[in-house]
């Protein structure tokens, strides 16, 4: 007899999760009370009230001084509100993919979309995802209930619908239902929230039954996706559905070639070792080991279910990775698993950008079950412990490292590196004490260690003290090749009354406040503010005092040199009034530059003021007739345009008779 196990049989990481959470407060001395069975598994649960474990229906059963935990299925929002309402301690155990569920259905509730649901009503998963829409939300559990819904009208097929799926639908069904959903509804946002695990259990199992001559289904009868899994399985071939070894169909397994197994996702190990040894059993019987093409079983169970201890080093394979835990194969029966909280030392990290599927690692075992077939395995503890080799030996040869700011705290920051958490004083942080340390947060920084108790296994560290050989260095640099005239580009750092401070790359200079513009300004700020990238040039150099005198205005902007070249005397020019005195107008000839309409060259007639003729913002044409570039001064004219104009105008003398003479 052959013997074909799937791979991802038994539990998945949001049921091991809920089970574990139990067991860790039990192991706590808590009293525990479930919302609901914890699990679809009669065995585990028959364990957990024999350790005391009380099954609620409601928060108001829950005595006083217990510890509630709310299952992988997950509750309504009304339910959550009330536990808090009556402070009831609580551990959330609702499984990260449902929670995204619950999540995307209040969300589009709250945007006024219908909810479709592809699920079983009566399950407590859907039960709980339709306890947190605000709106309308239609249930239907395969596709003749969504036609008959379309039937009815209930939703027309331009409104706004939302669509999702219960963490372990049929695959087959969702797509059958898709096809309808796209069809039908124009407007549909559609989330494929099948559990990932479910996939690839449900496509595993598919596929061994089409090998195999029988299949057993290992799960309990309540459980949704062990059902499932089951129906897959007799499309194929003979299918049988236990919950433990007593209800094996001895004699007809017997008489298969091929039996392959799997379970579902509320299956213990120790329940599947228990049939897998009533299997070994039966093989044992109908002949000699060599009739096992899958190699000796009793070898295999041994060595995938042998215990692992605690401080353990192995060396595992991702298989999959989740917002709260990634998935392990250690090459043991057991379920491997790294809380997010011991996969790095970082806490903003998020599994997903940190590993992949196929990756592998090498990781501590944190904590076993043998009885549940789990290991709590972390990656954080590993890289720390190789870690902190590299810190003692940075703190003795003042050496640089490199790390990534994780942590703003009260008096400084957290810097991980090499797995390590490094304290960072603020005073430590920045090269100078004004600088802000909130802006290093999740920034690439260097530093060195300053200190190590290597007892309490904690280290400072100080990024000043890299900046500032960094920046020696490039003040050396600096003035190795700095002369006057010469452009560099910088980065203004602060601005005061009197000009603006800019970092030339390890050293600072100063623009003045004259120099910042042609034009007069009262501040700096007119014209640049920190943080802008500027080019400017040396105009004076003093080392032995370390100053830097910067020029930022350009020679070929002075509007005196583009007067002089586009707006020679006797030019003419549309000007703009600015102002008004008592003997003219002043009127805005470029930028920069204004020049005076004396009263008497603004008509060709005598006027009493300039708001006779002008108002200020007028736009007039003028003739330029002086320029003294040493005080600084334009004279304009409007008159001087008007009068060739009048003589043009005037009849021309008749010329003289020459013959009377």
């Amino acid at each position: 007899m052959k013997i074909k196990v799937a791979k991802s049989a038994g539990f998945c990481f949001g049921v091991d999760r809920a089970v574990q959470t139990v067991c860790r407060l039990l192991d706590e001395g808590m009293q525990v009370c479930t919302l609901g069975p914890i699990i679809h598994n009669p065995q585990t649960l028959s364990r957990f009230e024999q350790r005391g474990v009380k099954i609620v229906n409601s928060p108001a059963e829950v005595p006083e001084g217990a510890t509630l935990v709310v299952r992988s299925h997950g509750v309504s929002g009304d339910t959550l509100d009330e536990i808090a309402k009556r402070g009831i301690e609580c551990c959330n155990a609702t499984c990260p993919f449902v929670q995204k569920i619950q999540n995307i259905v209040a969300y589009a509730s709250n945007e006024g979309k219908t909810v479709l649901v592809a699920g079983d009503a009566e399950h407590p998963e859907i039960k709980g995802i339709i306890g947190h829409c605000s709106g309308r939300c239609l249930v239907f559990k395969n596709a003749d209930e969504l036609r008959e819904i379309i039937d009815r009208e209930t939703v027309r097929p331009e409104e706004p619908v939302c669509v999702v799926s219960q963490t372990t639908f049929s695959v087959n069904e969702w797509e059958n239902c898709l096809e309808i959903i796209k069809r039908v509804y124009t407007n549909a946002a559609v989330f494929d929230t099948i559990c990932n695990a479910t996939a690839i259990r449900q496509s595993e199992a598919a596929e061994l039954s089409r090998q195999c001559d029988a299949m057993i289904i290992i799960g309990g009868k309540q459980s949704s996706n062990t059902a499932k899994l089951f129906e897959l399985c007799k499309k194929n071939c003979a299918a049988y559905l236990v919950e433990s070894a007593d209800e094996l169909p001895l004699p007809a397994l017997s008489r298969a070639g091929c039996i392959g197994i799997t379970a579902g996702a509320s299956t213990p190990a120790s329940i599947i070792k228990e049939v897998l040894d009533t299997m070994s059993e039966i093989n044992q019987g109908a002949g000699p080991k060599e009739n096992n093409t899958e190699g000796s079983f009793e070898e295999m169970l041994e060595e995938s279910l042998k215990s692992l201890n605690t401080d353990e080093k192995v060396h595992g394979v991702v298989v999959g990775v989740t917002p709260s835990e990634v998935l392990v194969d250690v090459g043991r029966k057991q379920a491997g698993y790294i809380p997010a909280s011991e996969l790095s030392a970082d806490p903003n990290v998020k599994p997903e950008d940190l590993v992949k599927i196929g990756d592998e690692l090498d990781l501590l075992i944190m904590r076993t079950n043998d009885q549940e077939g789990t290991i709590m395995l972390s990656k954080k503890r590993l890289d720390a412990t190789k870690g902190w080799e590299k810190i003692d030996a940075a703190e003795e040869d003042q050496s640089v490292l490199d790390g990534v700011v994780t942590e703003i705290i009260k008096g400084g920051l957290i810097a991980v590196t090499n797995g390590v958490r490094v304290f960072i004083p603020a005073s430590q942080a920045t090269a100078s004490r004004t600088d802000p340390i909130e802006a290093l947060l999740k920034k690439e920084v260097k530093f060195r260690i300053i200190e190590v108790n290597r007892s309490r296994k904690r280290a400072v560290g100080s990024i000043r003290s890299v900046l500032k050989d960094e920046r020696k260095a490039q003040a050396d640099k600096f003035w190795e090749t700095a002369e006057v005239g010469k452009e560099y580009n910088g980065v203004v750092k602060s601005l005061t009354s009197y000009g603006a401070f800019v970092d030339l790359g390890g050293i600072d200079g100063m623009i003045h406040i004259s120099e910042l513009s042609w034009s007069r300004i009262k501040h700096p700020s007119e014209v640049v503010n920190v943080g802008d990238n500027v080019t400017v040039y040396i105009k004076g150099l003093d080392q032995e005092k370390g100053k830097i005198s910067l020029g930022y205005k350009k020679p070929e902007d002075n509007p005196w040199e583009i007067l002089k070249n586009e707006y020679p005397v006797g030019s003419v020019a549309e000007v703009k009034v600015v102002g008004m005195t008592t003997f003219g107008a002043f009127a805005q000839v470029i930028p920069g530059i204004d020049g005076l309409i004396h009263i008497s060259q603004i008509a060709d007639h005598r006027i009493e003021k300039p708001q006779d003729v002008l108002k200020i913002n007028d736009m007039v044409k003028v003739k330029i007739t002086d320029i003294d570039f040493d005080k600084h001064r334009v004279s304009l004219s409007i008159r001087a345009l008007l009068e060739p104009e009048e003589e043009s105008e005037k009849p021309a003398e008749p010329a003289g008779d020459e013959t009377a003479e």
